[in-house]
């Protein structure tokens, strides 16, 4: 079968699906040379208002290596490479809230979380800013005195590979 162009859903069809079926995505757990992790404040449900690791949904028709690598690039404007990133595990994510901000109906994500180590320097100054307002950079020690962290993401700090 030939490879197809990976679809986007409109958001009404979005809407449908999150209804009624689990969303397939992808966590970049992005560790620095010091083992910080990224987070950024999310500014979209859901988590909404929590630190957060990027990540992002796997189109239809996409390959996990290229939704690896186009959700790098989206959420931290670098190129990241698949074959340098290591699968941390399958985590599910139920959450109470979806993107439309309306209390009628929840998500959940079958969640594909992927560590890679870069070279902060890689990263610019100016990180994306369509679902994170900032980004900091975490130590596990740190986890204890920050506000905000999400739960999802805690769990990332004592996974390695």
């Amino acid at each position: 079968m030939a490879n197809k162009e990976p679809t986007q859903l409109s958001p009404e069809k979005l809407v449908e699906v999150i209804k009624n079926a689990p969303l397939v995505s992808i966590d970049l757990v992005v560790r620095n040379n010091r083992d910080e992790i990224l987070v950024g404040m999310r500014k979209n449900e859901p988590a909404k208002g929590s630190w957060f690791v990027p990540g992002g949904r796997i189109l239809k028709d996409e390959r996990i290596a290229e939704a690896f690598e186009r959700i790098g690039h989206h959420e931290l404007g670098i190129r990241l490479s698949f074959k340098e990133a290591h699968l941390l595990g399958v985590f599910e994510h139920l959450y109470a809230t979806n993107f439309t901000e309306k209390e009628e109906f929840g998500t959940h994500y079958v969640v594909l979380a992927y560590q890679v180590k870069i070279d902060e320097s890689a990263l610019g100054l100016d990180l994306p800013k369509d679902q994170h307002s900032e980004y900091k950079w975490l130590s596990k020690e740190s986890l204890g005195k920050e506000q905000n962290i999400h739960p999802y993401t805690r769990v990332y700090f004592d996974c390695h590979r």
